[in-house]
């Protein structure tokens, strides 16, 4: 009984593998907004303001990190929690695919989102004389959050690595 119990756990783990193809598909809902925001930044370029067009930029910028981001917890989550990715020998790989621990991949997550929240913050201290200073603090103090929550991980990561060896 106890047999099958183990068996039937750890054949669950399959259930993960639908939501890591699930973010196949936020890639998906990502890249065209990626290619709409270019196409309104090329058709009214001229019409825009430096700030505008940096702002554009920078929603650019954050799409793609959140894509990255979106990548390595699909490819890492899949590797660490469900199978190994069989790559064909001679194929293009990731250098950190397989070498990336659920540790590692907290770390990694933790710092695209403090990466992503900086950009965030950039864009509204670029429109900040149209934000009331309270919600600016509030977003400042949310990014700091974000960056004391990534050390203070990193750092236990650090530790517990140390310790194990």
């Amino acid at each position: 009984m106890e047999k099958i119990f183990e068996n039937l756990m750890y054949s669950i783990r399959w259930l993960l593998a639908p939501i890591y193809l699930g973010l196949g598909l936020v890639l998906v809902a990502l890249l065209v907004e990626f290619y709409q925001s270019i196409f309104y930044l090329i058709t009214h370029v001229v019409e825009m303001g430096e700030s505008e067009v940096t702002l554009k930029a920078l929603s650019l910028i954050d799409v793609t990190l959140v894509g990255g981001l979106v990548v390595m917890v699909m490819y890492s989550g899949y590797e660490n929690f469900v199978s190994k990715l069989d790559i064909k020998e001679g194929r293009e790989k990731l250098s950190w695919l397989g070498k990336m621990d659920s540790g590692s991949l907290k770390a990694k997550v933790a710092a695209s989102i403090v990466a992503i929240s900086s950009i965030h913050l950039l864009k509204i201290f670029m429109d900040a004389g149209n934000i009331d200073n309270e919600k600016l603090k509030w977003y400042v103090l949310i990014h700091l959050t974000f960056v004391i929550s990534a050390f203070g991980m990193g750092y236990l990561d650090y530790i517990t690595k140390r310790q194990k060896s």
